[in-house]
């Protein structure tokens, strides 16, 4: 089971912007991110797949300072040492990052751990070793990580968070126009990358997202 009952975080998981330097182009991630932000996104998830820690360490002060000014969650991607040197509110884990129960045991007891998977049985594991949340996917098919698996579509994001009580966030390949698909699955929130990262607007793109993706109003617990 998670560690928290109900999840004081759940509604902050509703849109979660995941950065990307090359999309963001010239503005740069931190306007992206402060427009987002305004557009009433309340989850930052820093992701760099290029860059050493300590290249990125200035940019994630940075990124948590904005978050604490908008009362953001401020996620960072596969690196725990990274995630605590700025003082994050936690890290996102992949099957190939550090085991779940373990960064639970080196981080503080309030420190948010996600997982990433589609598949029922191993998300009850993570949840049962410690992940207070889940990214499923991939949703649908998408450009915007080249590690990504198959896609699974609605029906597979629906079985796994059928099989646990902690918030699962959707990602993969989401649209504005595919938000109504993802209406009964049980999932908390959607994540994505390309749809703000590259939008002309990202404040309005991110508040479109709010008022487009309606989560269940009576999560398990």
């Amino acid at each position: 089971m998670s560690r928290r009952t109900p999840h004081p975080f759940r509604d902050k998981l509703r849109l979660v912007v995941i950065t990307d330097r090359e999309r963001a182009g010239s503005r740069g991630v931190e306007a992206v991110v402060d427009a987002a932000l305004r557009g009433g996104a309340r989850c930052i998830q820093l992701r760099e797949k290029v860059l050493g820690a300590g290249e990125v360490l200035p940019l994630a002060h940075r990124l948590r300072r904005q978050t604490l000014a908008h009362d953001a969650l401020f996620i960072v991607n596969d690196r725990v040492d990274l995630a605590l040197a700025c003082a994050a509110d936690g890290v996102h884990l992949g099957p190939d990052d550090l085991p779940v129960q373990e960064v639970r045991r080196m981080a503080p007891a309030d420190f948010l751990v996600g997982f990433s998977t589609d598949n029922p049985a191993t998300a009850a594991t993570a949840v049962s070793e410690g992940a207070d949340y889940l990214g499923c996917g991939t949703l649908w098919p998408t450009a915007s990580k080249g590690d990504a698996g198959r896609a699974i579509g609605p029906g597979g994001l629906a079985s796994v968070c059928a099989a646990v009580s902690a918030p699962v966030v959707a990602i993969g390949g989401i649209t504005l126009d595919r938000l109504p698909l993802l209406k009964d699955t049980g999932a908390a929130g959607v994540a994505v990358i390309h749809a703000v990262m590259t939008a002309r607007d990202p404040e309005s793109v991110a508040r479109s997202f709010l008022t487009g993706f309606s989560p269940d109003p009576s999560p398990p617990s």
